[in-house]
């Protein structure tokens, strides 16, 4: 009975799939995709992003697993850039479209995978999409390989094409807004961190700086992320959901520095409007009909299309979900906070110094990490305990000699989050540099937030410390 009820099912869903569409959405999303990516990566070059954060360092923060992905040597990094740029102004052209669009999504993920510090979400949205790109037909119209290949020239694509963009994008607003449910968002934090003074919109800095400013526009956010995306699929209220969208994103653009996240956000939000949607506003004709929905066949390759759209937006799904398996706040153990869609979530100041040990002789010495690492590299590490983690084994390799005992290496970190007391976020006692790199924890290394040592330590400050994250509070901790 079910093999017999799942079938007509799969050729639903398969009629639905495969039904033609108007290409025109992908063909004007792909040209305005590539002028995008093209801005983006010029900008970094322009503003000396690349020597800062990609060429200067001498150490980089690693993925597990992708340890072997290394900075090019010389001007190689700056030669990177500049393919980059050429590839995504192909991928705008349409010009060797599919080989360029698979080469600048190897060539984009490369960058994603050399730095953890460089870690941003819309750089991995980024990523997601290059990679959507090689597989969307968005190359058969309005581009220079429908005009040198008169063949593959078409007004229709495959509805699969459109809802799988639609499908990426909706995964960022929700889990965007299921990120937002936590208490500290709900009370306004760490909006009331940012206002004012923070931000670009001078005229209206005298609201923001109003208490129930930082509230209201948090709560603003989560419902936004929430609800957006149903918002945009009923045709009824498409207009104002994408006035909404276009408003925020605007915003952020100002307040902000994420660079060309708000640009890419709205393009991407343009994609729920009907396929046609170009044709109607630049009075862009279609030259036929589109013809009927294909008749169904249930063959290997109808299987093979079902299963791997299927796969991925299930892989989607699953990974902003994983940090629900640890307890405590994801903000604060960073285990599952990556690939979540935790978007402009919290604001966590840190610092942090190392102490090795020689096993042999029992001699201690303190470590700046600020001697090796980019300002960034140790802003963003201060407050991660994977990369306190990582640069505690690097340390160890570092000093350690041939044929001696391992040195030990620990921690002495403190972070503030939304402006709370500042607190240790890793155990002091715990030798870092002895303890495995693993894809899963939990890790008992990780304190808390809220935690014992905290605690004792703020017992000895003062009854009027200078201030929730001062830099003062902080000092008393470490």
């Amino acid at each position: 009975m079910a093999s017999r009820v799942s079938q007509p099912m799969r050729k639903t869903l398969w009629r639905f799939l495969f039904a033609p569409i108007d290409i025109a959405s992908l063909a004007v999303f792909r040209i305005g995709f590539g002028l995008l990516m093209a801005y983006e990566i010029y900008d970094c070059l322009e503003s000396g992003v690349v020597k800062a954060h990609y060429v200067d360092p001498r150490f980089h923060f690693t993925w597990l697993l992708f340890d072997w992905v290394k900075p090019w040597p010389g001007v190689g990094t700056y030669l990177h850039f500049y393919a980059l740029i050429a590839l995504s102004l192909c991928i705008a052209a349409g010009l060797f479209y599919r080989a360029s669009a698979a080469l600048f999504c190897l060539g984009i993920t490369y960058l994603f995978l050399l730095d953890q510090a460089m870690y941003l979400n819309h750089w991995y949205l980024i990523c997601l999409l290059g990679f959507l790109m090689i597989l969307l037909p968005a190359h058969h119209a309005l581009s220079v390989d429908a005009w040198l290949r008169p063949g593959l020239r078409s007004e229709q694509a495959p509805a699969w094409a459109l809802w799988l963009l639609r499908a990426q994008m909706g995964v960022v607003y929700f889990f965007g807004g299921v990120a937002k449910l936590n208490a500290d968002w709900l009370q306004g934090r760490p909006m009331d961190q940012w206002f004012p003074g923070s931000i670009g919109l001078p005229l209206l800095e005298p609201v923001l700086a109003h208490p129930a400013s930082a509230l209201l526009i948090s709560w603003g956010g989560l419902l936004l992320d929430l609800f957006i995306v149903p918002a945009l699929l009923w045709r009824r209220t498409r207009p104002y959901a994408f006035a909404a969208a276009l408003g925020f994103h605007l915003i952020n653009s100002e307040m902000f520095e994420i660079g060309v996240f708000p640009w890419l956000a709205i393009w991407c939000t343009a994609a729920f409007f009907d396929a046609d949607w170009p044709r109607r506003v630049f009075n862009w004709p279609r030259e036929s009909a589109l013809p009927p929905a294909p008749a169904v066949r249930w063959d290997a390759g109808a299987r093979a299309t079902l299963a791997f759209l299927s796969a991925y937006m299930a892989i989607q799904l699953l990974l902003p979900l994983r940090h629900f398996l640890y307890p405590g706040n994801v903000s604060w153990t960073e285990e599952g906070h990556r690939f979540s869609w935790h978007m402009k979530l919290r604001y966590k100041d840190a610092m942090a110094s190392f102490r090795l040990t020689d096993p042999e002789t029992g001699r201690n010495w303190q470590v700046d990490p600020s001697a090796e690492l980019t300002a960034r590299q140790v802003r963003k590490m201060a407050a991660d305990p994977f990369m306190l983690q990582q640069y505690a084994h690097h340390l160890a390799d570092l000093v350690t000699q041939p044929g001696r005992q391992r040195f030990e290496v620990r921690a002495i970190a403190a972070a503030s989050l939304n402006g709370h007391l500042a607190e240790p976020i890793v155990d002091p006692t715990v030798d870092l540099a002895a303890v495995p790199r693993t894809l899963f924890g939990p890790n008992d290394w990780i304190l808390p937030q809220n935690n014992e040592l905290g605690r004792r330590v703020r017992a000895t400050l003062p009854e009027n410390p200078s201030g929730p994250g001062s830099r003062r509070d902080q000092a008393s901790v470490e």
